[in-house]
């Protein structure tokens, strides 16, 4: 799995640098302490970025959370019953 931050070309550097550690599941104490700079910085540069309207997107490949395994329920061919 992958994270993709679409509009990230819109963002300064600590911008980018806050939101990849927030979109990780960082918290604001924990950017704050990994960036050396206040948490109330951190909350200042996440409204910004979030006003310049960046898009976070999962890249899933395969199927990590088997949820396609099994039979298709869209497939509406008869099955033979069990005798």
């Amino acid at each position: 799995m992958q994270i993709e931050i679409r509009g990230a070309e819109r963002l300064s550097f600590r911008e980018r640098q806050a939101v990849v550690l927030k979109e990780t599941g960082h918290g604001t104490e924990a950017i704050a302490a990994r960036l050396r700079i206040a948490p109330a910085t951190v909350g200042t540069l996440l409204s910004r970025a979030k006003a310049k309207g960046y898009q976070v997107v999962i890249v899933i490949s395969g199927d990590p959370l088997s949820l396609f395994d099994g039979e298709d329920e869209a497939d509406d061919t008869p099955q033979p019953e069990a005798e």
